[in-house]
């Protein structure tokens, strides 16, 4: 089983794939972490001194990368991972499930809002700038999202209703 999680910033992807993985014992995969670690250099690292461009060509490459491998998995992507050059054709193309964490903007922004500086598309932002900045991103990127093969709504549930929710989903 490879599963393939996608959503926002904030949406649960990272630590409802831990707790994910580990109901499955299924390896963790953060594909920005993979990246860092492939890269030797954090993701705002590689934004400042290669840019971008470089950033998302890499992206696609790890992509593929992990969904190329034999083992199963359980694989966090960056909120915008679906949504450039081909990658959201690449995991709907794959043997992945892909799982689409939806979580609606007061949730996000309540997310957000105590570790902000820790996000740099967000950390410039004041709270008042949060939820309209986030419900943009979202419009812009819901057409990806959606394509997923499962969508789990997220708001007002504990994680472990979450996984739950998901493991009924996949079977």
């Amino acid at each position: 089983m490879k599963i393939v999680l996608i959503g926002y910033m904030a949406s649960g992807k990272s630590t409802i794939g831990k707790i994910l993985a580990k109901e499955l014992n299924l390896s963790f995969i953060d594909l920005d972490h993979y990246i860092s670690d492939r890269e030797q250099m954090s993701i705002p690292e590689i934004f400042t001194q290669k840019g971008e461009i470089y950033f998302r060509k890499i992206e696609t490459k790890c992509l593929l990368e992990v969904l190329d491998k034999e083992q199963e998995f359980i694989l966090s992507l960056g909120g915008g991972t679906p949504c450039y050059g081909n990658n959201m054709e690449i995991i709907l193309n794959s043997d992945a499930a892909s799982v689409y964490l939806k979580a609606s903007i007061p949730t996000i922004t309540e997310r957000i809002r105590t570790g902000k500086r820790k996000r740099p598309l967000v950390a410039h932002l004041s709270n008042e700038e949060l939820p309209e900045f986030i419900g943009k991103h979202l419009f812009e990127r819901q057409f990806y999202y959606l394509q997923s093969n499962h969508s789990i709504t997220v708001d007002g549930k504990q994680k472990y209703e979450i996984v739950d929710d998901l493991l009924k989903a996949l079977c």
